[in-house]
């Protein structure tokens, strides 16, 4: 059963470390595969191993009689030596003599699977490490001991650390997305992983999908039990005891615990790079970590890698890996001193999509030492919550979900927003942090400290921590869950809870939200039903961080460095040649904080002296506002907002910025997004891909893009990951504006945001103006659509022929106490309108399809209504003015 995706079948490789091989065997034919331009010659053989098992095997070289060191490869669980070939030629093409077998129980090889039992799959590793001691072609260190080393992934990973810990002659090893202790890999904090547990158990029990016939077991075997399939009985009672059990047992965790290479951790003295995935919740960085630690102690060499992907699936960079441990292999096997082996520690990180293919692009970050999962230092974030009850349900349904084997694509994604976790309300507490100050970025094992009280005979949670953006979407960073198992009392025990280690960067402004929930689909909970009550015995989350790691640049494509150098030419040549100089005036500490501030601010027409599009404009806008700028078609709106930007000088007044006066290229505008007149896209891209070109344009760093805040917030869907040249208006419109949200700027411009959107697209706009305000940013808005500003806008400006008619709050405009709408049975003719507005004590008057609205200025609403009387206007009905529409018709005169 093949349960990895990519190219090796490692998957469920999890359980136990496959060595199977053995010495002494009969030739079965002989091959010979080209590739990469060295011709590689195979020889198959079904070789004896201990017990006289038959272990089906491949050698792989490129003939010639001169000595090389030798590798043994091995595969996953419930793979077989057909899925290493294409790395074994690969080492064979680079000097080596390469092995490959398929484990016992697995491919064509016999025998039962013993999940790497010393008296099986370990001793016959050591008999393959005689077969190859006994070949003319292989290097020697003295007799009967060849140079060699051992990788593989998972099941095979294992294998390479018991064969180091089992047979001295192994002189290096490359173990590979594997376990250290494999009873806490399966039982961790004595909780039972059955969902990964019962998996792995179906792989080996069910017949291998076009397998040779098995040759029937040695003499004295025992046969195969139709409940066991190919386990040995010894490990199929412990499996069915467990499951049926719900959780381990004192002899089921010591017996995985003998089959593990921590049983053997002192003797492991070779160099070692150890190689564990990030999306990997059946082996965990924790596996690796003990690992590394055990191995390093010992004085041996240690590398330590952790890549994208894992057993959940996504990204395993087996071109890279791969080429790392030859070079590893080239330094400790051939004693290449010149081999760099790369860094001590190296992390992989995503950063951002590839804006052609819209993969995932991959960026590394290094270390000169493997901090280990506390990191070179911490950080101290605080908890809120008060102390919370929550239940675990009958028999532990329905559970809540944070990882899912194959599900690893998207938790590569989670720092862009995806995830698929979801707890089940009633059954969780949580605490959380407030927004933080600036980027924290996490990398090992945070821990925190809580109180669990039950009256049951014990309780299991899940612990968690969650991303939470300012929207209030989370997101579980690599999908990993902790469990723990806390005796029962009524007391409550206190426990010191170490969460998943992740490398996760939690940007400013979000929140940790610790969470501990009583169930998870992957594990099993207590089958009875219990209350259990949850607080905080520290208020205080303690968060690794590893200070030392350098990131990687993000490639760029060639005009993304090439037009920078070009744009300096050209403005270096208009500063030369400009008709004048400006000297920028100096900042204002004293509007620092202020997002706008607008005062006497002109800007004539062209090859005009007198006709201003904007004439004397003064406002002010505070953090917070979502701001409406309103008025008639040639009001000055747009030209106002493209002097905003810069885009065009003004011919009097200033615009500061959070102090800063603006004008062409002036760098605070980095502060500020904007979307006005329409937003240029390239069709044959997908919207995402659109995005992510846009920002490495600008040249700044792909994470301060902050792209999955901006999308939670713009809502724009599926609909992201198709061309755009598929897109209605309306969806053209929301790219428009997710482009303008990237980086999250402190203060956002829209022009016309709602044009193209129907009614329920209108609608969410308007809720994603006011998410993007709630943060404390700002939001500028021109819009004709009066209705919406009135419901979506906290403070209005209203333009009229380039000046200023009024501005404030909406509620204030709307229902000023001197604007009223006046009911009439009947038309009122317009002559008698303009003598309304000519009466003393009254600002405008205009009809109204209600009758009649006036702003008053100086009468009184009953003095006016008298004059109505007087002049026989046949009134019906008087009251406040509620409608933005009718005071800004009133404001402006109606001539909109």
């Amino acid at each position: 059963m093949d349960l990895r995706w990519p190219r090796r079948r490692r998957w469920l490789a999890g359980a136990g470390a496959l060595a199977v091989l053995a010495a002494g065997g009969a030739a079965a034919g002989t091959a010979a595969a080209t590739g990469g331009g060295t011709a590689v010659h195979r020889s198959d053989a079904m070789l004896t191993g201990a017990g006289g098992v038959r272990l089906d095997t491949s050698y792989f070289t490129t003939g010639g009689s001169a000595r090389r060191p030798a590798v043994l490869l091995g595969h996953g669980f419930g793979g077989s030596k057909a899925d290493v070939r294409g790395q074994a030629e690969s080492l064979a093409r680079h000097g080596y003599a390469v092995l490959t077998w398929s484990a016992r129980g697995f491919g064509s090889s016999t025998g039962l699977i013993g999940l790497n039992a010393p008296d099986g799959e370990v001793a016959d590793v050591s008999r393959l490490i005689d077969w190859l001691a006994a070949r003319p072609d292989v290097e020697l260190d003295a007799p009967g001991d060849p140079r060699v080393g051992v990788t593989g992934v998972s099941y095979g990973g294992a294998v390479s650390l018991l064969a180091a810990g089992y047979d001295r002659r192994v002189d290096a090893i490359a173990p590979r997305e594997t376990y250290w202790n494999l009873a806490d890999a399966l039982f961790p904090n004595d909780v039972y992983k059955k969902l990964w547990s019962g998996i792995f158990f179906s792989s080996g029990s069910a017949a291998l999908p076009g397998s040779a016939p098995k040759t029937p077991p040695a003499a004295g075997a025992t046969p195969a039990d139709p409940l066991c399939g190919r386990f040995t009985p010894a490990l199929c009672a412990l499996y069915q005891r467990v499951a049926t059990a719900g959780r381990p047992d004192a002899a089921a965790r010591a017996r995985l615990e003998a089959l593990s290479p921590a049983a053997v951790a002192s003797r492991i003295k070779v160099p070692a790079l150890i190689v564990q995935g990030q999306s990997d919740s059946l082996f965990t960085l924790a596996q690796s970590d003990a690992m590394a630690m055990a191995i390093r102690a010992n004085g041996a060499p240690v590398a330590v890698d952790w890549i994208a992907g894992g057993h959940d699936g996504g990204d395993t960079e087996d071109a890279r890996v791969d080429a790392r441990v030859t070079a590893w292999f080239d330094r400790y096997l051939k004693g290449d001193t010149g081999t760099g082996t790369g860094p001590a520690f190296r992390v992989t990180r995503t950063g951002g999509l590839n804006s052609t293919d819209g993969s995932v692009v991959l960026r590394g970050a290094d270390g000169d030492s493997y901090p280990g999962l506390d990191g070179t230092n911490a950080a101290r974030i605080a908890l809120t919550g008060r102390a919370q009850r929550i239940t675990n349900p009958a028999g532990g349904a329905p559970p809540a979900i944070s990882a899912v084997p194959g599900s690893g694509a998207v938790g590569e994604l989670s720092s862009l927003g995806a995830s698929l976790s979801l707890d089940i309300p009633g059954q969780y507490a949580r605490f959380e942090s407030a927004p933080l100050p600036g980027s924290t970025h996490l990398t090992g094992a945070p821990t925190v400290t809580v109180r669990v009280a039950t009256d049951a005979p014990d309780a299991v949670l899940f612990g968690k921590l969650y991303d939470v953006a300012p929207g209030g979407k989370e997101v579980l960073p690599a999908a990993l869950a902790a469990p723990v198992r806390v005796p029962g009392s009524r007391a409550g025990s206190t426990v010191t809870l170490q969460l998943p280690a992740v490398d996760h960067d939690f940007a400013a402004g979000h929140r940790m939200r610790l969470v501990l929930a009583t169930t998870d689909l992957g594990y099993a909970s207590p089958a009875a039903p219990a209350s259990v009550t949850v607080s905080l015995v520290s208020p205080e989350l303690t968060v690794p961080i590893d200070s030392d790691l350098s990131d990687d640049a993000a490639a760029l494509p060639w005009w993304a460095w090439g037009l920078p150098p070009l744009a300096l030419l050209v403005a270096a040549a208009l500063l030369l040649t400009g008709r004048r100089r400006v000297r920028p005036r100096p900042a204002d500490p004293a509007l620092a904080a202020v997002p706008l501030q607008i005062t006497g601010l002109s800007k004539r027409y062209a090859k005009s002296a007198d006709r201003y599009a904007v004439r004397d404009l003064s406002f002010r806008v505070e953090p917070g506002q979502v701001l409406g700028l309103l008025g008639p078609n040639g009001a000055g709106k747009t030209t106002t907002l493209r002097m905003l930007m810069g885009l065009i000088r003004p011919d009097d007044g200033e615009i500061r910025v959070f102090g800063e006066a603006v004008r062409p290229g002036a760098p605070v505008l980095s502060r500020l997004g904007a979307f006005v007149e329409g937003a240029g896209f390239l069709p044959h891209l997908t919207g995402r891909a659109n995005l992510e070109l846009y920002w490495q344009a600008t040249g700044r760093p792909p994470q301060d893009a902050m792209l999955a805040e901006a999308l939670q917030i713009a809502g724009l869907g599926e609909a992201l990951e198709r061309a755009v040249r598929t897109y209605s208006q309306g969806m053209r419109q929301r790219l428009a504006i997710a482009q303008a949200m990237l980086g999250l700027p402190d203060l956002l411009i829209l022009d016309e945001p709602t044009n193209g959107l129907d009614p329920p697209q209108i609608r969410e706009m308007r809720e994603v103006l006011i998410r993007y305000a709630a943060a404390g940013r700002t939001v500028i808005v021109s819009s004709h659509l009066l209705a919406e500003v009135e419901q979506s806008c906290t403070h209005l400006v209203v333009m009229d022929r380039g000046r200023l008619v009024t501005a404030g709050p909406v509620a204030d405009i709307v229902g000023s106490a001197d604007t009223v709408l006046v009911g009439v049975d009947g038309e009122v003719p317009q002559s008698v309108v303009d003598g309304i507005a000519e009466l003393p004590g009254v600002a405008t008057a205009v009809r109204e399809e209600d009758g009649l609205l006036a702003v008053l200025d100086g009468l009184t609403p009953a003095q006016f209504v008298a004059e109505l009387v007087r002049l026989g206007v046949p009134v019906a009905r008087v009251g406040p003015h509620r409608r933005l529409e009718d005071a800004f018709l009133t404001l402006i005169g109606g001539s909109a």
